[in-house]
């Protein structure tokens, strides 16, 4: 009895430290992993996640003062949604007929604006600039991906 409420002591440790990011640099997305990806849709959705990660990054840098990590995770944020929505596009899917991944994608777009807006307002205002063709970019993806939804492809 007493083992069986260690392992879920142990199990919910492990759980914890997850959820605290102890483990993320571990788990931390790889642009290069997504490439990999032969499937455009999983490359899409690996991209995305890669952007989460690259915007983590990035704040995690910014506390620490460091500017050069900063901008490289921004640049890797911008980079991985031009994946994402290039990888889409290839698929020559009509996102009306199949709404899953361009829908995915759409609503992690739609965090990741509302999270880099936040960011946005953390960061001095000097640094901000930096930031805003990210922004830009990121908003043009989603009003892509939000359109392809509601109209479906040009015939």
């Amino acid at each position: 009895m007493r083992e069986m409420r260690r392992s879920r002591t142990a199990g919910w440790g492990l759980a914890l430290a997850l959820a605290c990011g102890v483990a993320a640099p571990v788990l931390r997305a790889d642009l290069q992993a997504a490439l990999g990806e032969k499937d455009l849709e999983k490359r899409s959705k690996l991209a995305l996640d890669n952007a989460e990660a690259a915007l983590q990054a990035a704040r995690s840098a910014y506390q620490q003062d460091d500017l050069e990590k900063t901008r490289a995770a921004v640049d890797e944020i911008r980079k991985s949604v031009e994946l994402a929505y290039q990888s889409l596009s290839d698929t020559h899917k009509n996102p009306r007929k199949s709404p899953k991944w361009f829908k995915s994608a759409e609503l992690a777009t739609r965090d990741l604006l509302r999270r880099l807006d936040t960011f946005d307002h953390d960061m001095g205002y000097d640094d901000r600039p930096m930031l805003k063709p990210v922004e830009e970019k990121v908003q043009q993806v989603h009003d892509a991906l939000l359109l392809g939804l509601m109209e479906g492809k040009l015939k």
